[in-house]
């Protein structure tokens, strides 16, 4: 996010319609549900908390106070404790998961459409990829995820994580 030059902020990224602006909005924007819900809020009761436009006049000081509220509020969680999602009641440790799953592909994303670094750690690819093979089939069907895209079997782990996502 740091890395985003002011002439930057209106470029497509690999998110159908979404600029550059609008995906770090996306990103900060969970961030900042991520401690609330956390700690066993609601999305009813966390709803009037969150701004409409989560980025305000300043992007990165935005970036860098959801971050570390998100950091902190997975840090003080029961991974085993019940969070309450739009989308029904999971453990924290699943929540936890999709948060991580996004930040990843959506950092490649970022990175794609600003010009950065593209190469995501291994481990952390690999993370994300157990996760995804047991969840992929749930998430897709919820429609939370495009069509996976075709790669040749010789692709490496990022590129095959990527296009489960739908990336090219």
């Amino acid at each position: 996010m740091h890395g985003i030059t002011d002439d930057q902020w209106a470029r497509p990224t690999p998110c159908g319609d979404w600029d550059v602006r609008a995906l770090v909005a996306h990103v900060v924007d969970e961030q900042l549900w991520t401690a609330p819900l956390l700690e066993g809020g609601t999305i009813a009761e966390v709803t009037p908390a969150i701004p409409a436009d989560p980025l305000g006049a300043d992007p990165a000081k935005a970036w860098d106070t959801s971050v570390h509220d998100a950091v902190e509020g997975v840090g003080h969680t029961d991974l085993a404790a019940i969070v309450h999602l739009s989308f029904g009641d999971f453990p924290a440790e699943e929540y936890v998961m999709q948060l991580f799953a996004d930040m990843l592909v959506h950092g490649w994303d970022l990175a794609r459409a600003t010009g950065q670094v593209e190469h995501l750690d291994n481990e952390l690819v690999t993370e994300c990829t157990t996760w995804f093979d047991k969840n992929e089939e749930a998430y897709r069907g919820a429609g939370v995820f495009g069509d996976a895209l075709p790669v040749p079997a010789t692709a490496d782990p990022q590129t095959r994580l990527l296009a489960r996502f739908g990336r090219a």
